[in-house]
């Protein structure tokens, strides 16, 4: 019995695993979207993204379309106004990315 359940978990797991996708834009923030950092002048933009960061707002991935919330707020933050490459699931209900892991992509 208790080889039957870690078989089953096992195989849940693959399924999860498999079902990630891969999506890639740049780090921004929800409150700023996909729109350009040029409001804080002064400041690069990653550090805006980061200031922007505050409250209610979270970082996010814009393919220059689609804003889309990040779940994983603390990794996404090195990679603040960068061109990323993020494996995850999107969550339509919630409009999230469940991340799984964010990778730079070379400029």
């Amino acid at each position: 019995m208790r080889f039957l359940f870690l078989c089953l978990l096992f195989v849940m797991g693959q399924l999860c695993i498999s079902a990630s996708e891969t999506f890639t834009g740049v780090i921004t923030d929800t409150m700023c979207g996909a729109k350009p950092h040029t409001m804080m002048k002064g400041h690069t933009d990653p550090e805006c993204v980061t200031m922007c960061v505050k409250g209610p707002y979270a970082y996010a991935l814009s393919d220059g379309t689609n804003v889309i919330k990040l779940s994983d707020q603390k990794v996404a933050v090195k990679y603040a106004a960068q061109t990323v490459k993020v494996t995850g699931t999107y969550d339509e209900k919630t409009k999230t990315i469940k991340v799984v892991s964010i990778e730079p992509l070379e400029p």
